[in-house]
């Protein structure tokens, strides 16, 4: 079940994340802090986030390779999701992998689509939704602080 809903966040943090079609390169860079798989302490990773089909999304992008960040999450699905450029805040959130065929390739024809827009010459820009195919891609549910 999709938690695609950003209402509880304060306009200012949700309008941060919400932001589409595409924005620039650097609006799209975080951080976030998850527990490393093998050492159990936190670690910090930066790394791209998108909004597409109304949810945010962590995806590896084109190539698919495999990554620390995805595999932590696997093992540790909390984790805090850091905004840091423009507005700051740390966002606790939970990842949950999406693996249903057709709402993956939803998902990333959405991502690549967006990333093809020609708003800001220094996005990437890939050419075919069949380089991304085997992206890690993680759907974020923001929490609400208690």
């Amino acid at each position: 079940m999709r938690e695609a809903s950003l209402a509880h966040l304060p306009d200012r943090i949700r309008r941060a994340i919400e932001f589409t079609p595409a924005a620039g390169t650097s609006e799209r860079i975080i951080d976030i802090t998850t527990q490393g798989r093998r050492t159990g302490r936190p670690r910090r990773i930066e790394i791209f986030f998108y909004r597409a089909a109304g949810a945010t999304y962590l995806c590896s992008g084109a190539g698919g390779a495999a990554t620390g960040w995805y595999a932590n999450l696997l093992a540790n699905p909390d984790f805090t999701f850091h905004l840091k450029n423009g507005i700051r805040a740390d966002l606790p959130a939970r990842a949950t992998p999406v693996t249903d065929p057709a709402e993956r390739r939803a998902v990333l024809a959405e991502i690549v689509a967006d990333l093809n827009q020609p708003h800001d010459p220094g996005t990437i820009r890939p050419t075919r939704l069949e380089d991304w195919a085997e992206s890690r891609l993680m759907r974020v549910s923001f929490s609400p602080r208690p």
